[in-house]
């Protein structure tokens, strides 16, 4: 069986999607193969699939055999099609700007800058001066040892043992509790390369054809590197460095080694290396870092992304001008316009430190708004929340200072395992979640799945438009083998006083009046098996434009409403926000969405009822004004935009 569709996954399938591609494919027993034009590769295996080369809004066929094929084919083209969906989370590290990955010299240069600076890619935005922390270790080299015919099980025995160490030092990084979220899929990805049979099969025919088993590790790396370093796209060229460093990691394990770490760093140092694996920058103490600089590596590579996710100025690409610094004491680095300064005068140092000042200072000011909670002029007020994924993100949000939870999206839960979560482990994350942020309410949306996201155990109908199919509560209330589970954990958690639930996709009353129905069956149910529970607080979403069109009629239903701005507009303006050829009809700010939007608060104004926005627009500094103007009183959003947020209520009322 095969069908065909064009990838929707945002910059194709590089290195984590092709991850969580794989995974999912490694969840069906039946052979699966990708292809594209002429070419056709095994959908389990990251590296064959990276090595295809499939960019987004490329066509390409899903071919299956075996006994789940079609579920295999409905839940991997599922995928292809949405670049939102996933197993795990990659956290909330944003894209590199358009020119980020353009040559340093080639872009407009922003901050402190001057003659006689080393240049090279401007990979993670900011300023730096500091000590210099060389990072150069010992080159592994090929020996071309040749092996006796005797000696070849024994050395094949040892690759694979090095393999599963390797392998089980990235488990031991993937439990780690201080892994943040998104670094946490960048080393699965590595564990993924590091399992490839591309990479372990290439490495083990070289030794059963009588090579030392490091030799062979650094030939068969070297092949797929070089694959990828032809490749015409930038993601992928950057997969080369990961391969290098996975090869790296499996021959130190062959010589009884370990690579040396960066638990000396100092506070506030530079990093300075000609290259850096992945893997060893995400476990290296992030917090100690002013600055990243490497010969190797661009704006697209994974060191790159680990740096912006944690805020950390990156200049990469240096080349083997980064070995004059490794006698330097000191380095200025721009990671805006990819500038680099061994030892810098007084005048190239004071520029930098007025800029860090500067930055630092804009920080500080907005760090001074955490704990603040914001009112409107009439002294209500404005919960400031956070939008979330996963447990793992509780910590970044209660950071920023999020006032409670404003959508805790459910299908990840469901996602990040082959099968579907139970009652009791879904009650626990609840609760979690709950008593992480008591007193402050907690709002969860209920699964919001659809044939672009696929999960384990529901099979979808194929869909030509699955943003206009069988989604959201129309899924939920057609499988309540499916949805009680989830009411039931629900409450379960709301014994802890501050969980609120919101239904996603609602079109009608009969949807709200139907879920109330199924919560009573399962309050009974709990009831008579003696398990505690709460009843909570019954909301919707208002996404569609039948739900803007009712909304009168749905407040006399719900306990409160919170604006998905993402899909409304898309709805409003029949616009695919997937598709790039209508992207500039996707506004916010077009008069049509903001009535729907002022339409929406009046009615729940209207019936005394809490109105929220947990779309990307709540958000934004331009719009909050006029929101909390229709009566808004939560906002929810990224946990980077929390303390901003909070200071535009605060300069709004004062202006009032």
């Amino acid at each position: 069986m095969e069908r065909s569709t064009i990838v929707r996954v945002h910059d194709g399938l590089h290195a984590r999607p092709a991850t969580r591609f794989v995974k999912l494919a490694k969840s069906f027993e039946s052979d699966i193969e990708l292809v594209k034009d002429d070419r056709s590769v095994s959908a389990k295996s990251s590296v064959k699939l990276m090595l295809l080369g499939v960019k987004e809004n490329e066509e390409i066929t899903v071919r299956a055999t075996g006994a789940d094929a079609i579920e295999a084919i409905e839940a991997l083209i599922g995928y292809l099609e949405n670049p939102h969906a996933g197993i795990e989370d990659d956290g909330v590290v944003q894209p590199p700007k358009p020119d980020a990955g353009k040559p340093a010299a080639n872009r407009p240069a922003h901050g402190p800058a001057a003659d006689g600076a080393l240049r090279g890619v401007a990979a993670s935005e900011g300023v730096a001066v500091g000590p210099v922390y060389g990072f150069f270790p010992a080159e592994i080299k090929h020996e071309n040892r040749p092996l006796a015919a005797n000696a070849i099980a024994d050395e094949v025995l040892r690759l694979k043992q090095a393999i599963a160490t390797v392998q089980k030092r990235m488990d031991a990084s993937l439990s780690e509790a201080g892994l943040a979220d998104s670094d946490r899929g960048i080393v699965a990805a590595l564990k993924d390369i590091a399992n490839d049979d591309e990479l372990t099969g290439g490495a083990i025919a070289i030794v059963e054809g009588g090579i030392d088993a490091v030799s062979a590790v650094i030939g068969a790396t070297s092949k797929i590197a070089s694959d990828f370093a032809t490749m015409d796209d930038p993601y992928l060229n950057a997969r080369a460095d990961d391969v290098n460093a996975v090869g790296r990691q499996i021959c130190l394990a062959l010589l009884g080694q370990e690579d040396v770490n960066l638990d000396t760093i100092a506070e506030g140092s530079i990093l300075v290396a000609e290259d850096i694996g992945a893997w060893d920058l995400a476990r290296a103490p992030l917090k100690r870092i002013a600055g990243v600089i490497c010969g190797h590596g661009g704006a697209t590579s994974h060191v790159a992304i680990i740096a912006r996710a944690h805020g950390i100025p990156a200049v990469l690409g240096l080349g083997r001008a980064v070995l004059d610094l490794k006698d330097a004491r000191t380095v200025a680095l721009d990671g805006d316009s990819g500038a680099v300064f061994a030892d810098p005068d007084t005048a190239v140092a004071d520029r930098f430190q007025a800029a860090i000042a500067k930055a630092e200072a804009e920080k500080r000011a907005l760090t001074a708004y955490k704990d603040v909670t914001p009112r409107r002029a009439d002294g209500t007020v404005i919960d400031i929340a956070a939008n979330i994924g996963s447990l793992e993100e509780i910590d970044a949000a209660k950071e920023a200072g999020a006032m409670g939870v404003g959508l805790f999206r459910t299908e990840l839960l469901f996602m990040r395992h082959i099968h579907l979560p139970s009652e009791d482990l879904q009650a626990e994350t609840y609760s979690s979640l709950a008593k992480a942020f008591a007193p402050h309410a907690v709002i969860v949306r209920t699964l919001d799945i659809g044939g672009d996201k696929p999960i384990a155990g529901v099979d979808f109908p194929d869909e030509e438009n699955p943003f206009l199919g069988w989604r959201g509560i129309r899924m939920c209330l057609d499988r309540p083998d499916i949805f009680k589970p989830q009411l039931r954990a629900l409450l379960r958690a709301a014994v802890h006083g501050n969980i609120k639930v919101m239904l996603p996709m609602i079109s009608g009353v009969g949807e709200v009046q139907a879920t109330k129905a199924l919560i009573e069956e399962c309050a009974g149910e709990l009831a008579a098996a003696g398990t505690p529970f709460a009843h909570f607080d019954l909301g919707v979403m208002i996404e569609t434009p039948a739900a803007v069109l009712i909304a009168p009629a749905l407040a006399r239903e719900v306990a409160f409403f919170s604006i998905g701005t993402n899909d409304l507009t898309q709805y409003i303006m029949a616009a695919d926000r997937l598709n790039p050829t209508v992207a500039k009809l996707n506004d916010v700010t077009h008069p049509a969405v903001m009535a729907a939007i002022e339409l929406t608060a009046k009615a729940g104004v209207d019936a005394g009822i809490m109105v929220g926005m947990c779309g990307e627009a709540a958000g934004r500094p331009d719009l909050i004004p006029a929101f909390i103007a229709m009566g808004l009183t939560e906002l929810s959003m990224s946990p980077s935009s929390i303390q901003r947020a909070k200071k535009c209520v605060l300069d709004g009322s004062k202006s009032a």
